[in-house]
C-alpha cells in the first residue's frame, strides 16, 4: 500500500487508530490456527460512515480488507492472507439496546459475547449461544461463522437469534437486512446470507439480536463410561428418549485427563469416557428430568453418574469444558481442531472410525464436543519436531474429512472454511454449488476486496 493512501486512512479514523509498525502489523496476522501473515496496516474504525469510505478507498487503490473481531477464529477467517488492511472492529462495542418488551437486543459488532450475556440476564433475559470463548470472542465474529456451543443441541447455534442486520457492502454502500420482528418474509433472506459468510460478503456494523426469558433453574451431571462405543451409544439413546438435555457434550479418556484437576469430584481412572448433560427449566421439570437422565445413564453402564450439588460445582464443570482445547497441549505441543457434523445417529460409527486412524496413522485423535448436536471437536495431535508425526499430519485429515463424507456429515459445524478447510470445499460441495457460491460473492464484491482468499481459495483484490 502506498503511504498516501495510509495517509488517507487516517485521516478517516483518526491517527491513533491506524497502526503501520511492523510489531503492531504481526499482532493482527493470525487467529487461533497456525496460519499467519501480516497486513500492511491496522485500522480501527468507530463507525459504519467511517467503515463505509475505507472500503470506497479500497475499491479506488484496490487492496484487500480483512474484518477482524478478537481473533479467535479456528479456521483462518482473520488471517489477512492477501495483506492489505485488517479492519479490527473492537471500538464498535456498545450495547445499543436491550428491549424485554419486544425480547430483542441491539448490539454493535465489537461486544464481547460473555459482557453480552450478563448484561442481559440482569434483565431476566437469556442470549443462549455459547461458544467456549464466550468470556473473549466478540458478536460480530460469532455472526460472520455462525457459532454454535453447548446448549445448541435445545436451543439452536447464533443464526437462529440473528433477526436483522447493518452492512457495509464492499461498494461502500450500507444496507439494513432482516427485521426486529420474529417473522419477516419481504424480498431475499440476505441477513441468512451474510450468517458464516466469514467477511466476505460485507462488514457488519450493527446486529439486532432475538432473546429468550431466562431459564429458572439448571441442572449440571456428568456421567463416566468405561469405553467409548459405550458413550457413543448413550448418546444417541439419550437423543431418542424423550428427556430432552440442554447440553449434551462429549470427552474422550485423552482430554479427561487434560482437565480432571478442575473437575469438582473424582472420576475414576479407568473411564474411557464422560459426558456432561444439563437441563434447563421450571425448577420441578428440571429435578425430574436430571433424575431420569441419571437413572437412564445408570441403566446404560454408567459409572460414576455425578449431579453437581452448587453452582460453583456446576460452573467448575463447564471451565474444565471451556479450556479443553488448550489443555490438549498438555499431551504433545502441537495441534489440529477439527470441528466435524455427523448425523446424530452416526456419532457411535464416526467415534469408532477415528480411532481407527488413529492407530492406522500413528497419531493421537482425542475428541471432544457437542454429541447432543452431531458436532465433535476432533484434534490431531503432532509434534512438529519428529519428522514422522509431521507428515502424518495431512493425510490424518483427510482420511478424517472422507470418514465425515461417507457418513453425511460436514466438514464444518461452526469454525467455518476459512483458509484451513479452503482446499477441501470440493469434498462436501458440487462444482455447480462452489460456482454459483462464486457468481454470489462476485456479485457483492466485483472487485475481490473483501477478504480474499477465503472459502474459495484465490488471490488478491482484481487489479485496476
Amino acid at each position: 500500500m502506498k503511504e498516501s493512501v495510509i495517509k488517507e486512512i487516517a485521516a478517516i479514523v483518526g491517527p491513533k487508530h491506524v497502526l503501520t509498525a511492523p510489531e503492531d502489523r504481526w499482532t493482527y496476522a493470525y487467529d487461533a490456527t497456525e496460519e499467519a501473515h501480516a497486513p500492511e496496516a491496522v485500522v480501527f474504525p468507530g463507525s459504519a460512515a467511517e467503515i463505509s469510505r475505507i472500503l470506497e478507498l479500497a475499491i479506488e487503490h484496490r487492496f484487500p480488507v480483512t474484518p477482524r473481531g478478537a481473533g479467535t477464529g479456528r479456521s483462518g477467517g482473520a488471517v489477512p492472507i492477501a495483506g492489505g488492511v485488517v479492519l479490527v472492529l473492537t471500538r464498535l462495542n456498545r450495547i445499543l439496546e436491550i428491549s424485554r418488551l419486544d425480547l430483542v437486543a441491539v448490539v454493535e459488532p465489537g461486544v464481547i459475547v460473555g459482557a453480552l450475556k450478563r448484561a442481559v440476564a440482569e434483565q431476566g433475559l437469556y442470549y443462549p449461544p455459547d461458544p467456549s470463548s464466550a468470556d473473549f470472542c466478540t458478536i460480530g465474529g460469532n455472526v460472520a461463522e455462525c457459532a454454535g456451543g453447548a446448549v445448541a443441541v435445545q436451543y439452536g447455534v447464533t443464526r437462529d437469534y440473528v433477526l436483522g442486520l447493518e452492512v457495509v457492502l464492499p461498494t461502500g454502500e450500507i444496507i439494513e437486512a432482516g427485521t426486529r420482528t420474529m417473522k419477516g418474509v419481504v424480498g431475499y433472506d440476505l441477513t441468512r446470507l451474510f450468517l458464516g459468510s466469514e467477511g466476505t460478503l460485507g462488514v457488519i456494523t450493527r446486529i439486532v439480536l432475538r432473546l429468550v426469558a431466562k431459564p429458572q433453574a439448571r441442572q449440571t451431571l456428568a456421567a463416566g463410561f468405561a469405553t467409548l462405543p459405550a458413550a457413543a451409544q448413550a448418546v444417541t439413546d439419550i437423543l431418542t428418549s424423550g428427556l430432552a438435555p440442554t447440553a449434551l457434550e462429549f470427552l474422550d479418556q485423552v482430554t479427561l485427563e487434560c482437565v480432571r484437576e478442575m473437575l469438582p469430584f473424582k472420576v475414576p481412572p479407568q473411564t474411557a469416557a464422560l459426558l456432561l448433560l444439563a437441563v434447563d427449566g421450571h425448577p420441578r421439570d428440571v429435578e425430574v428430568r436430571a433424575a431420569a437422565l441419571a437413572r437412564f445413564c445408570r441403566d446404560r453402564q454408567a459409572r460414576p453418574v455425578l449431579r453437581a450439588k452448587t453452582p460453583a460445582e456446576a460452573e467448575q464443570l463447564w471451565q474444565a469444558r471451556q479450556v479443553m482445547s488448550p489443555a490438549l497441549k498438555k499431551v504433545k505441543p502441537h495441534k489440529v481442531s477439527e470441528d466435524v457434523a455427523v448425523p446424530l445417529g452416526a456419532i457411535p460409527v464416526l467415534i469408532d472410525g477415528l480411532q481407527e486412524i488413529s492407530r492406522r496413522r500413528g497419531l493421537m485423535i482425542p475428541c471432544y464436543g457437542h454429541a447432543g448436536d452431531g458436532n465433535i471437536h476432533v484434534n490431531v495431535l503432532y509434534d512438529r519436531k519428529v519428522p514422522a508425526e509431521r507428515q502424518a499430519v495431512g493425510s490424518t485429515i483427510e482420511d478424517i474429512f472422507a470418514l465425515v463424507r461417507q457418513l453425511h456429515g460436514t466438514l464444518s459445524g461452526e469454525h467455518g472454511v476459512g483458509l484451513t478447510k479452503a482446499p477441501y470445499l470440493g469434498l462436501e460441495l458440487s462444482a455447480a454449488a462452489i460456482a454459483l457460491q462464486r457468481r454470489i460473492k462476485q456479485a457483492f464484491d466485483p472487485h475481490n476486496i473483501m477478504n480474499p482468499g477465503k472459502i474459495f481459495p484465490g488471490t488478491g483484490p482484481e487489479k485496476k
